[in-house]
This record gives structure tokens, sequence and C-alpha cells, in this order.
């Protein structure tokens, strides 16, 4: 068995996960050094984001760049090894990672007190860092169940963080879901295995799109499907499956819950992504679907007909329930909780058109479309709920009814947060315009009408939330609480930081279109990610009867 040449771009793409996991044991192995594990925090956390732009730059966006590259761990080729692989998908999802987790580390070392410090919570921050990472740069369906566990794992500890009565209960449901979701991740997985005789993405591609010349029989690949997306739609927070969100992001602590929202519920948007686009749009399976109340019949030679009609729902009903939901919130974090599902509807919309259409130029632009605003999401989302723990830590409450005036006690707060706002919204030039716009458009091209309707309905629920909760937390007269309250300075800065952002992204959209677009490449361009995967060494241990595991 030949080795694999490992070049500058292969170790790039293992390059955030080495540093992310030295981070994390270094951190548990400091114990009760609390000044020497924030130091080592900082460098991994900066180290961390270097890499990521190294990848972004010498793999996807430099005008010399190969476009993906592969790791193989231990010099083993696929599909016998662990592979990772890093292009435009998974860069563009590591960039949106870094930059939130960057910003939530920060305002941890200051929301933090002492004793905590001492304990477990770098190590954790950076586990569920790993699992982020690790989720979006392997190369094999096993191991992206791994890495969802380690993820898990942290994200656990996290929900049950403060230890009171309601952190226990929305805990033990957020666990209960979630080991479920493993045991059902498992059995497709496992159905895969026994239908194709591989796990390897690009193997598997390559077997689903050529199903005689392996002796595959295609026909289970819809159910077993279906059992993966119904997976992914719980990690992403998709209607029905949606009802862990409010209860564990009010218990997490507001940084960790940004993280949550701005990272790990892009796990299930990119798995969904991934696996529908890149490894299962080969398979040769007729399917006609109809998607009940949106009056869209959908058929085709693939899976994507199935995923496209199953999306369509879960996206529609999750906009109308996170934005009716958010109406009626009475706190800050619930308000921002319900809307993170009906936000998350946004981003599976486009999906969902590129999965049902035919035309190869409607679904790259779908495709983008869902990138971009899932990276306004992440921004938005990620400075609203770090905004929360600002407030909370200021005011000691999180409650409209006890919040008012905000705006004269701390404009700077008071701006960072409105741009947030305002860019859920999709008000010009801010991030979220862009994406609102690609959406919209994406309808627009696939000429379907009630899709159209559901964006325009879920555009004026989000300006309701928007602007409920800012009259109740900014304007008016100001509450007692926050009359004595007094925003910390650094944990401000982290929001107008992330402030800044959106408008840079906004302002500079150019660079940020070429990078979705070349993400939306990638997801779509099957063959690429099989030549990268070595398919050569696939092929000549087939043809020397070595066969696949």
């Amino acid at each position: 068995m030949a080795a694999v040449p490992i070049g500058t771009d292969a170790q790039l793409v293992v390059a955030p996960m080495l540093i992310v996991l030295a981070t994390a044991v270094g951190t548990l192995l400091l114990g009760q050094r609390p000044q020497a594990r924030a130091a080592v925090s900082v460098v991994g956390a900066v180290a961390y984001a270097v890499a990521v732009a190294a990848i972004d730059w010498y793999i996807v966006l430099a005008p010399d760049a190969s476009g993906i590259a592969t790791y193989q761990v231990g010099d083993w080729p696929a599909p016998f090894g662990i592979t990772l692989v890093a292009d435009g998908l998974s860069a563009f999802l590591l960039t949106m990672v870094a930059t939130i987790g960057i910003a939530s580390f920060v305002f941890s070392m200051r929301v933090l007190p002492e004793l905590d410090r001492r304990s477990y919570y770098f190590p954790l921050f950076h586990f569920l860092m790993l699992g982020v990472t690790g989720a979006f740069l392997t190369g094999d369906l096993f191991n992206l169940f791994v890495w969802f566990e380690v993820m898990l794992m942290a994200s656990y500890i996290f929900v049950a963080y403060y230890g009171g009565p309601q952190h226990t209960r929305a805990a033990f449901w957020y666990v209960a879901l979630n080991l479920l979701a493993s045991a059902v991740f498992l059995l497709g997985v496992g159905g895969l295995y026994a239908t194709t005789g591989t796990l390897n993405m690009a193997d598997l591609a390559q077997r689903l799109a050529e199903p005689a010349a392996y002796g595959i029989d295609p026909g289970p690949v819809v159910g077993l499907l279906a059992l993966l997306l119904s997976v992914f739609a719980i990690k992403a927070g998709l209607v029905p499956f949606q009802f862990w969100i409010p209860t564990a992001y009010r218990a997490a602590p507001p940084q960790v819950t940004a993280l949550l929202a701005g990272a790990t519920k892009k796990v299930g948007i990119y798995a969904i992504i991934r696996l529908s686009f890149t490894v299962f749009a080969g398979a040769q399976l007729g399917v006609t679907l109809e998607a009940p109340g949106v009056g869209v019949v959908v058929s085709g030679d693939s899976p994507l007909a199935f995923v496209g009609s199953v999306l369509f729902v879960m996206a529609a009903a999750s906009i109308l329930v996170g934005g009716l939901g958010a109406v009626g919130r009475d706190s800050l974090e619930g308000v921002f909780a319900y809307s993170s599902i009906g936000q998350v509807g946004f981003i599976a919309i486009p999906v969902a058109i590129a999965a049902t259409t035919v035309s190869p130029e409607l679904r790259h632009i779908g495709i983008v479309a869902a990138l971009v605003y899932a990276l306004n999401h992440t921004l938005a989302k990620g400075l609203l709920f770090l905004s929360v723990g600002t407030v909370r830590t200021a005011t000691g409450t999180s409650r409209l009814a006890d919040l008012g005036g905000l705006a004269r006690r701390s404009p700077p707060l008071a701006i960072a947060f409105f741009v947030a706002a305002l860019s859920l919204v999709g008000i010009p030039p801010l991030s979220g315009f862009f994406g609102k716009f690609l959406v919209f458009d994406t309808a627009a091209r696939a000429e379907t009408v009630p899709v159209l309707v559901l964006l325009l309905v879920g555009s004026l629920l989000t300006i309701a939330y928007a602007t409920r909760t800012w009259n109740r937390s900014f304007w008016g007269v100001q509450s007692s609480a926050v009359e004595d309250a007094t925003p910390d300075s650094v944990q401000v800065a982290v929001l107008l930081g992330l402030a800044a952002a959106i408008l840079a992204v906004g302002v500079g959209f150019e660079p940020i279109y070429r990078f979705a677009d070349a993400a939306a490449t990638a997801a779509l361009d099957s063959d690429a990610y099989i030549d990268a995967v070595s398919p050569t060494d696939i092929e000549s241990l087939d043809s020397s009867g070595g066969g696949h595991p």
C-alpha cells in the first residue's frame, strides 16, 4: 500500500484541529493555574484563527490555489484510512466558527469568575470548537458521527453549567434528544455501510453514481438519507425538532449560546449540504414528491428530490414557528432563541430550492444564498446573544419588563445591538441585506410564489420582534435596573467589533460573494471531491482485488 504524500496544503488541513486539540489538552493539564490556562487559551485561539485564514487563502482564495486539499491520517489512503478534506465549503464554515469563536472567547474572559477559570470551562470551550472543526473537515460519515459526539459532550455540560433546576431540566431534555439522534445517526451510518460497503464520502459518492459497477441497490438510499436528514435537522434546530432550542439557549451562558447558535447549528446545515449535493446527488434513483402546504411538486432522478421536499416543509414551519414565538417572548434570550429557529428556516429554503431544481445555475445560486445568509446569522445572532450577556452582567436581568432606556445609558451597546437587529431584518448596506436579497432572488428565479409569500411573512415577523425588543429594552424611560448599570467596556468592545464585521461584510461584499461562490462550487462538484480524495488509490485497490471495507 503506497503512502500518500503530505505536502504543505495537507498540513494546513489538519492544522486547525491540532491547534485546538493541543489548546484543549493544555488547558486541562494546567489544573489550578488560571493565569497560565488563560494565556494558553489566548495563544490557541489566535493560532486557530491564523490556521483557518491560511486555509482560506492558500487552499481556496489565492490565484494559484488548488481549491481542495486532503490529509490522509497515518498515510493510509482512502477509503481505508481517516481522511480530512478542506475545500471552499468547509473553509467558509470554518471562517464563521473562527470569527464567533474568538468573540465568544474574549467575552468569556471577562465574565468568568476566578473559580470558573480554574475549573473546566476553557477545556470544554476548546473541545466544543474541536468537535465543530472536525465535523467540517472529516471526509467520512463515521468520523462525522464521532465529531458530532465530541461537540455534543461539551455542549451538554454547558447547558447545565449554572446548575439550577431549570438548567438541569434543560440539560436533561437536550441530552435525551441528542442521545436518540445519535442512535438514529448510527443506524443510518450502519445501513449505508451495509448497502454500499463504504463510509468514505468520496468513495460513497463514486459508488452511488455507478451502482451497477459496484453491485449496489440504490433503493434503500432514500430511507437511509431520511434518517440522516432527521439527525441533521435536530442539530440545525429545524421544526419539528426545534423544541430543545429555547430551553437550552436560555440555560447555557450567553457567550456559549452565541457559539451554539453561530457554529454548532451550522454543523447541521453543513452536513445537509455536503451529503445531499456532494455525496448523494449522483445516485440514479427516481423520486416524485409533493411538499404539502406550499403547492410545490418535485421530481427528479436522485435523492435530492426527497431532500428538497422535506426541507421545504421544515423550513416553512421553522420560519413561522420561530417568528411567531419570538414576537411573544418576555426576555431577550427567549426572543433570540425563537428567532434562531426562524432564521435557520431562511437558510434551509434556498437549500431546498437547490435540491429540487434541475437548473445547475439555480442550484449554485441557492447554495450561495444559504451560505451568505448563514454567515450573517452567525455574526448577527452571535452579537445579539453576547448583548444578552452584557445586559445581564450590567443590569442583573434580561426580562423586557425590567429594562428600558439602555440606549441613553450606554450608546455604544445600543449601536452594536441596533446594527445586529437591522442586519437580521436585512437593511442595506449590512451583511443581512445581501443574505436576504439572495434568498428572495433564489425563490424568484424558481418562480415559487408561495415560497416568496412565506419569506415575506417571515421578514415581517422579524421586523416585528426586532422592533419590539429594541423599543422595550433600549428606548423609553430608564428602568431602575438600567439606571445604575455600567456595561463592561471590553464586552461592549467585542460587540462593536462584531458590528463592524457586519458592516464590513456588507460594504465589501464582493470578496465575500467570491468566497461563497467558491464554497458552493465545492459543494456541487462531486468529481473534484472524488479526485482529491485519491480515487486512483481506490481504483487500483479495486483492480488488484483489495476491494473496499
